[in-house]
């Protein structure tokens, strides 16, 4: 029961947090250039967008999870 609530509670800050945060972002390191043991590289950034969806169906999913952690109880 109370590891119900703590997923729930876990899904549902998770959803808030891709709601507030549009876009992940990470950076690479790569190889552009090699003569000998002379080399050059370049960093760069890729940014992966999140939908809002995923967001809201995690809210959801937590949601429902707590709903049921709430009914189990009672029976």
């Amino acid at each position: 029961m109370k590891t119900i609530v703590i997923l729930s509670v876990a899904l549902i800050v998770m959803g808030a947090a891709v709601l507030g945060y549009d876009h992940y972002s990470y950076t690479t390191t790569e190889q552009i250039l090699q003569i000998g043991p002379i080399t050059a590289t370049a960093e760069r950034t890729h940014t992966v967008p999140l939908s809002p969806i995923i967001g809201w169906l995690l809210i959801g999913g937590g949601a429902g999870m707590l709903a049921f952690g709430a009914l189990s109880k009672k029976n």
